[in-house]
């Protein structure tokens, strides 16, 4: 070992045997504290650290629900975005519907078909009336070969009534082969013009496709040449209507008059139609202009819904929006006076047993799924309503007996029913937060329970209850399982003129329309767009209907304190 090297200090005493010399610390054993540390040791002195940390706390739970508000306003923003942008070639495509209408002249013979589909509806309202008489005289006791006898002058009528249109169907069927024709010419100059465009776009070669425009000028002559015809028809039409009603005959069933009188009137209404008629058909003009705006008012507005038809389709939202609107109506006016009354009930004048026997079953109704209100509609329902309307003492009622089950009115009380819930519950909750004050000052100027409720807690809960029925509608107009199983499903606006009858029509809605024929439409189509479009205008309906409950709150809302 050389002598340079240091040698280990033995020392006297202690643990270790060995150990080197002390050197010197290159830095201060005193180092001052970090910023962070001070910090720490200051909040961990502070005696309201835990107020501090419950405010945070407090803030964490504020941000929480405040981003459960912005993720709810997300996903509507994103709703709303799918359903434009599913629905949004509805109306380009609709607007070449419109104009394909036009030109392959469709538009024209439509104009000669709704006269005989006018006719259709009178000969249908003839026939409803033989049935009732048929009815009638049954019910007084003749037989069926005395009651055919007795309506022999009838029968007679009817058969002139129905064979006078025979003419002017067989040229609307001639002429409805004719445009079919140039329609699917034109359909196929449009698929390969698509084709061409597809192939294009792939880059590739279309010239193998053949395209072969359509001489729409050509190929329409022979139709409007067919006009004179259609005068010299129409003509005689008119004249053997004229004389049928001239030869009207009598009732055996005096009590059935009025409504053959009626059915005269529209007769007559029928005849002043065919002037207008004639003039629309002379002043028909193939090229004329479909303007925009009539792809959007055709929807609005539009009174047929016809799809997959060989000749036109069509896409109005008028009698699914009526059949809708009607059943939530029946709905409302059956489930708000129950709901309320029912609140009103529980909340102020029943025992408290009662109400906690009566409040547990009204709002279980709510957990009943709508299938089985469904099934209950058909079975039990549907075919109670229909043996109550053969009661003598519902015969007063012009509709009655009706002979569908399914109905606006079985599928209305169905969902008054799923409605009822809604509208307890949110009723009670604005009874309950009025003022005990309130009742005690009324009390004190000697008025009683009754006085009270209607003058007093009634007024001041308004608010709540009028959101409770507004929200109760927007419930039974979005519901669809009921409607679509309930409500008979015809596409058709309820025929308001005959009363409270309306109200036993079948009907459709706009879910319903949407849950039938969205799985079977194939993705763009314009069938399948105009299914979005009614979600997206059912969509802003229940927005709206939210907004004006919301209104209401503010309207009718009490100042207290």
């Amino acid at each position: 070992m050389k002598s340079s090297e240091k040698q280990p200090v033995r020392p006297s005493g202690g643990l270790f045997p060995l150990r080197f010399k002390k050197r010197p610390l290159l830095f201060s054993s005193r180092l001052p504290r970090p910023p962070w540390r001070n910090l720490f040791l200051n909040r961990m002195k502070d005696p309201n650290r835990f107020d501090r940390k419950r405010l945070r706390l407090d803030h964490v739970i504020k941000w929480f629900f405040a981003s459960n508000a912005l993720l709810s306003i997300v996903v509507l923003a994103l709703i709303t975005l799918f359903l434009f942008r599913e629905g949004a070639g509805f109306f380009p495509q609709n607007l070449q519907n419109l104009r394909l209408y036009r030109k392959a002249g469709l538009e024209y013979v439509d104009l000669m078909r709704d006269q005989v589909e006018a006719h259709t509806t009178l000969n249908r309202s003839l026939q409803d009336l033989r049935m009732r008489q048929v009815a009638a005289l049954l019910k007084q006791g003749k037989t069926p070969e005395e009651a055919t006898a007795a309506l022999a002058p009838f029968d007679a009528f009817t058969t002139g009534f129905d064979a006078s249109v025979d003419e002017l169907r067989g040229l609307v069927s001639d002429l409805t082969d004719s445009v079919s024709a140039i329609k699917e010419k034109a359909k196929v100059h449009e698929d390969a013009l698509e084709q061409c465009r597809f192939l294009r776009k792939a880059g590739r070669n279309a010239d193998a496709v053949s395209v072969t425009p359509v001489d729409f000028a050509a190929e329409l002559a022979p139709i409007r040449a067919a006009f004179p015809l259609y005068q010299t028809t129409a003509h005689h039409f008119y004249g053997k209507l004229e004389d049928l009603l001239r030869q009207r005959p009598e009732l055996p069933v005096q009590t059935l008059q009025p409504r053959f009188d009626q059915f005269q009137k529209a007769a007559h209404a029928y005849l002043d139609t065919f002037s207008k008629t004639e003039r629309s058909l002379q002043a028909w003009d193939p090229n004329a202009p479909v303007p925009w705006a009539r792809c959007v008012t055709s929807f609005l507005f539009g009174s047929e819904w016809i799809t997959n038809s060989f000749w036109q389709d069509w896409f109005g939202i008028l009698p699914l929006l009526a059949g809708s609107l009607l059943v939530s109506a029946i709905a409302l006016v059956i489930a708000v006076p129950l709901g309320v009354c029912a609140a009103v009930y529980v909340s102020e004048l029943a025992h408290p047993m009662e109400a906690q026997i009566i409040k547990p079953y009204l709002e279980f109704i709510a957990a009943i799924p709508s299938v089985v209100l469904g099934f209950f509609g058909i079975a039990v329902l549907g075919e109670g309503i229909r043996a109550m309307t053969h009661w003598e003492a519902l015969s007063w009622i012009s509709s009655f007996p009706i002979a569908e089950r399914l109905n606006a009115f079985t599928a209305g009380a169905l969902l008054a029913l799923m409605a009822i819930p809604t509208i307890f519950s949110l009723s009670e909750d604005a009874l309950n937060s009025v003022p005990r004050a309130f009742k005690e000052a009324s009390y004190a100027m000697g008025a009683t329970r009754l006085q009270t409720v209607v003058r007093i807690l009634i007024p001041a809960a308004l608010s709540g209850i009028l959101s409770a029925v507004l929200l109760g509608f927007g419930r039974v107009i979005g519901e669809t399982m009921v409607v679509l199983l309930c409500a008979g499903n015809r596409i058709a606006i309820p025929d308001f003129t005959q009363g409270l009858g309306a109200v036993f029509q079948p009907v459709h809605t706009m879910t319903g329309i949407v849950a039938q024929e969205l799985g079977e439409v194939p993705s763009g189509t314009i069938h399948y767009r105009a299914l979005f479009i009614v979600g997206l205008f059912l969509f802003f309906l229940a927005l709206g209907i939210n907004w004006m409950a919301q209104a209401a709150v503010r309207r009718f809302k009490i100042s207290i304190g």
